[in-house]
């Protein structure tokens, strides 16, 4: 069975939940983490040596980085309706989940930390100010493109773009920051809703 080592609350581990809850397929998850086993430490480090979750262990097969991780489930278990075999398609899809990763989750790692989770390392208004402005101003651009397909990020069907995107989507809605009106976005957050995985793993189980 796989093992997933990481605590539930981590945004990068509930990815990969909510992807093997649409694969359908078993996971072992293990609290590693703050608050759970330290993760600074020779056993996990020699797992990943950056010392962050998850982790994801298949047999005697190792891989960090949660959106990598569901590139492989996806692809292992052959759907291509999550992750096309088409260069172009597949292009498109992988193109939004490293925006995900980089652009967008830079954006809001400051005023999240600030608002979210109250730490005494992020209390900068100036800081807090121009995070929020930023992480608006990268949910403005998936406003943008959800008007272009319609439905999804990467066009009319559901994608891994979606389950990375839709975790950065619940935690723009739920942290306490002044948000323009996106209706394409709220759109697809409702769209999203209707997924039990969604409600379970990328909206915290809340409805």
């Amino acid at each position: 069975m796989l093992q997933l080592l990481g605590k539930s609350s981590s945004i990068n581990v509930r990815k990969v939940l909510w992807l093997c809850a649409e694969l359908d397929i078993p996971c072992e998850r293990q609290d590693w983490g703050a608050g759970f086993q330290s993760t600074d430490t020779a056993e996990f480090r020699a797992l990943n040596p950056n010392a962050l979750v998850p982790v994801l262990r298949d047999g005697d097969f190792v891989l960090w980085e949660s959106n990598t991780i569901c590139r492989y489930l996806a692809a292992q278990h052959s759907r291509t309706d999550l992750l096309p075999a088409a260069p172009q398609a597949g292009a498109l899809v992988e193109q939004w989940m490293d925006w995900q990763a980089t652009e967008l989750n830079n954006a809001w790692r400051y005023a999240f930390m600030a608002l979210a989770r109250n730490s005494p390392a992020h209390t900068d208004p100036a800081a807090i100010a121009a995070s929020t402005q930023s992480w608006n101003r990268h949910m403005a651009i998936l406003e943008g493109q959800l008007q272009k397909t319609g439905a999804y990020a990467a066009g009319a069907d559901f994608t891994l773009a979606d389950i990375v995107l839709g975790l950065s989507t619940h935690r723009w809605a739920a942290t306490p920051i002044e948000r323009p009106e996106l209706p394409a976005v709220q759109a697809y957050y409702d769209r999203l809703s209707l997924r039990p995985g969604y409600r379970l793993y990328g909206r915290n189980g809340t409805p």
